[in-house]
C-alpha cells in the first residue's frame, strides 16, 4: 500500500490544479513518490489535451475598457464566473490598452 496523506493529495492538487481524484490516483501509482506522481500529471495532462482542443468555448466574459474590447472564452459557465478567470480578463484589456493593439497577433 502507498504511503501518502491527505495533505499529501491536497499539496500535488495546490501544485497542479488536477482534480482531486487523479492525484489521488497518481499517488497511488506512485507508491507514494511525491516526484513520480508530479511527472504522471504531466503525462496524462498532456494527453488531455487533444481531448479538450475538440471542444467547444461556448461560454465565457465580454471586457471592455477605454476602447478596448476583449473576448474570453471557456468551456463552462463556473469558470467564466470565477473571480480568477474575471481577473485574468481585466488584465488582458489592460494589456491590450498599454500595447495598443489593434488585433490579437499585435497584443
Amino acid at each position: 500500500m502507498a504511503s501518502y496523506t491527505a495533505a499529501d493529495v491536497k499539496r500535488l492538487r495546490e501544485l497542479t490544479g488536477a482534480g482531486m481524484l487523479d492525484c489521488k490516483n497518481a499517488l497511488a501509482d506512485s507508491d507514494g513518490d511525491f516526484d513520480k506522481a508530479v511527472e504522471a500529471l504531466r503525462i496524462k495532462g498532456a494527453k488531455d489535451v487533444g481531448k479538450r482542443a475538440e471542444r467547444a468555448t461556448a461560454e465565457g466574459l465580454v471586457a471592455a475598457r477605454d476602447g478596448a474590447i476583449i473576448e474570453l472564452n471557456s468551456e463552462t459557465d463556473f469558470v467564466a464566473k470565477n473571480d480568477e478567470f474575471q481577473k485574468l480578463a481585466d488584465r488582458i484589456v489592460d494589456a491590450a490598452l498599454e500595447s495598443k493593439a489593434t488585433d490579437v497577433d499585435a497584443l
